[in-house]
């Protein structure tokens, strides 16, 4: 209490002052049509401008929300779309050889999980790329990773909450990848040089091509489903070798603006894997 009244002597006058204006403000606007109009359509200007700054900033802070849900639905289009194709594959395949003995599970082989990015490095000769989704999520190693617009990388390292993954612009890093609407295939690699491109070596000279054409996924792996975009082809030349092209492919993501990425599950990767393995024995 004695701090109140410390507090009131001490800023008395102020305090008068403004009872002084309120009460003025009052007799004004009460007395005066015009000056009361004219306050109120001001404050009404303000208010709506406020309101106006708040819908901004939380329509703004909506958009992550908005986002997610879009990258979430393109991502179950996409499974949709693989399942039909190999659906489709399995069903030309049934014709052909009078067999129609089809699991269901085989059908449904993939699902993904939305990650984002955490760290991503795209100026060394061997880049990596940090994502916010590890073991609690279901990832293992040797997932594929994809963005909207085609491959990312393959998950490498996994902890509990985080994972990295060998970027495409990694010299180590080999996929196997065709010209979309023919089945021969050649490796992708990087070669160092640039951010927006990748080579594809050990294309048959026999395939027809032409600057333009789509590389996607071969699909001989158990990592990457088939189909998955890469790239189009830039440029191409021979190789040491006269029966194959090496391809320049200008590629389709944009691995500077990496920011949610999806990590696809094969839940046949390991049966095919160990039986691969082997074989090779």
């Amino acid at each position: 209490m004695r701090n109140l009244i410390d507090f009131l002597i001490k800023h008395h006058a102020w305090i008068f002052f403004i009872l002084y204006v309120v009460l003025s403000c009052i007799l004004l606007f009460s007395s005066n049509p015009y000056q009361r109009s004219v306050f109120f359509g001001s404050s009404n200007r303000v208010v709506a401008k406020v309101y106006e700054v708040a819908d901004g900033v939380s329509g703004y802070f909506g958009l992550r929300k908005a986002n997610e849900e879009l990258l979430m639905q393109n991502g179950e289009l996409a499974m949709e779309n693989m399942q039909l194709r190999r659906q489709l594959q399995r069903y030309s395949y049934a014709a052909a050889t009078d067999s129609i003995a089809m699991s269901d599970a085989m059908l449904q082989q993939y699902d993904f999980v939305l990650a984002r990015v955490i760290n991503n490095s795209v100026s060394h000769l061997e880049n990596y790329i940090t994502l916010d989704k590890g073991s609690a999520d279901g990832i293992t190693p040797e997932m594929a990773v994809v963005d909207h617009r085609g491959i990312v990388g393959i998950v490498n390292v996994v902890n509990e909450h985080n994972s990295v993954a060998i970027s495409v612009l990694n010299a180590k890093l080999h996929v196997s990848c065709k010209v979309k609407g023919t089945d021969c295939f050649g490796s992708l690699t990087w070669d160092g040089r640039s951010a927006a491109y990748a080579v594809l070596e050990e294309m048959p000279r026999h395939v027809d091509f032409v600057p333009g054409d789509t590389i996607v996924t071969s699909g001989f792996s158990a990592v990457f489903p088939d189909g998955i975009m890469v790239g189009t082809i830039h440029d191409y030349a021979k190789q040491k070798d006269d029966n194959f092209y090496a391809m320049q492919v200008k590629l389709s993501t944009d691995f500077t603006q990496l920011g949610v990425v999806r990590i696809i599950r094969n839940h046949t990767q390991d049966q095919q894997q160990l039986l691969e393995k082997e074989a090779r024995q």
